[in-house]
């Protein structure tokens, strides 16, 4: 070949290549949550058509639209208030009282916790309410800036619907309630029976998929929200309810003889339960991740929200780096360094906040199991700070 066109045409591909990588640099923009967008999903919703029936619907592919994570920290500092999906509607979990209008529950204290850890309040928090098929659209349009409320870590939610769950709070596992009297002692007594679940959770594919395994034949009546599945069973048009064990545990106290209601022994899946937050703020996400972690690493050191102040003076250095004492740990999150201090003070450990929601002295004596700490035969475990 002519060397002359040799080296033209090497330089056309080498300004190709140039011109190919400054395409697709990612250019870091600063947005706020009323800004939507910027890439799309596409999900099959189910539209009807013309002049035939609503079962024979057409499925056509539209666009979720995202909010952009851009600088959630920032954000939320700059507002003053974490805008916290929660759920108003599981006692132990995320109730509001309808007597103090006041949002409690195991997850409502990690949406304290992480107000502690930025503002050094728990209090600065807006619970905004969201049921099992508004919760999703809420975070990825920016209405709340992290979801903590009975939510399942599955692949599909982790990948295609643009979010990445943080650590694993509770592991659940998912169970049927039944009358004591029925005569039902597993799922099998349900064959030819009815079955209340909640539509748009893990519960109402799990149900399907186990009972087809059985080969059970039965009747699921899919309810909106999980007052309107409680009632309904309550109200004896279901043989069953199903929802996670712990969902399980939680509803019955709000039966109108919950003495008359038995939990089978049988898990029917793993729900793994966390905070999520949406793709594409990593720092965002590790904030989440440590707040929650420094509750489990406080409870394995012995750091609870009575002696917190005085460990302040330990000679144990993993004592003094998880408090902020020594090192700049939290520095790097973009919170103060003693941030893991704040969140003990005025949260407590994982300990406390499982107790002070879920424990002996609760309607619910919830045993501890896979959530006890490692150390004790439980899942419950904190990477090293340091």
């Amino acid at each position: 070949m002519n060397r002359k066109l040799y080296l033209l045409l090497s330089g056309l591909s080498l300004l190709s290549l140039v011109l190919a990588a400054c395409r697709g640099t990612t250019k870091t923009v600063e947005v706020t949550r009323e800004v939507e967008v910027v890439r799309e999903v596409p999900v099959t919703v189910e539209v009807p058509v013309a002049g035939t029936p609503a079962p024979t619907a057409a499925p056509v592919q539209v666009p979720v639209k995202f909010a952009e994570a851009g600088d959630t920290l920032k954000t939320v500092t700059e507002r003053g208030t974490l805008l916290c999906g929660g759920n108003a509607n599981v006692p132990g979990f995320g109730y509001l009282d309808p007597a103090t209008q006041q949002f409690a529950g195991f997850d409502i204290d990690f949406c304290k916790a992480l107000a502690a850890a930025i503002f050094d309040d728990p209090e600065k928090i807006q619970v905004i309410a969201t049921t099992g098929t508004t919760r999703f659209p809420a975070l990825q349009s920016g209405e709340v800036d992290v979801l903590i409320r009975n939510t399942t870590w599955t692949i599909s939610r982790d990948t295609s619907l643009g979010f990445d769950f943080g650590p694993t709070t509770f592991y659940d596992g998912q169970g049927m309630m039944v009358l004591k009297d029925s005569g039902i002692t597993d799922l099998a007594g349900l064959a030819g029976g009815t079955v209340c679940v909640q539509q748009g959770t893990t519960t109402e594919k799990n149900l399907a998929d186990v009972m087809r395994g059985l080969g059970v034949d039965y009747e699921p009546l899919v309810l909106a929200d999980a007052p309107g599945t409680r009632e309904a069973y309550d109200q004896g048009r279901c043989d069953g309810f199903t929802t996670d064990k712990s969902g399980l545990v939680s509803q019955q106290i709000l039966l109108t003889d919950p003495a008359a209601h038995v939990i089978l022994d049988v898990t029917m899946s793993k729900e793994p339960l966390g905070p999520l937050v949406r793709h594409g703020d990593s720092n965002w996400g590790d904030v989440v991740s440590w707040v929650t972690y420094c509750t489990v690493q406080a409870e394995e050191l012995g750091i609870n929200s009575q002696n917190v102040d005085d460990m302040l003076g330990s000679d144990d250095p993993v004592v003094l780096n998880t408090l902020g004492v020594e090192g700049d740990l939290g520095l790097a999150l973009g919170l103060s360094a003693d941030f893991c201090a704040r969140v003990i003070r005025q949260v407590g450990n994982y300990g406390e906040i499982y107790d002070r929601n879920l424990g002996p002295e609760t309607p619910f004596n919830l045993p501890r199991g896979p959530n006890a700490l490692w150390t004790n035969g439980g899942l419950m475990y904190s990477p090293p700070f340091r």
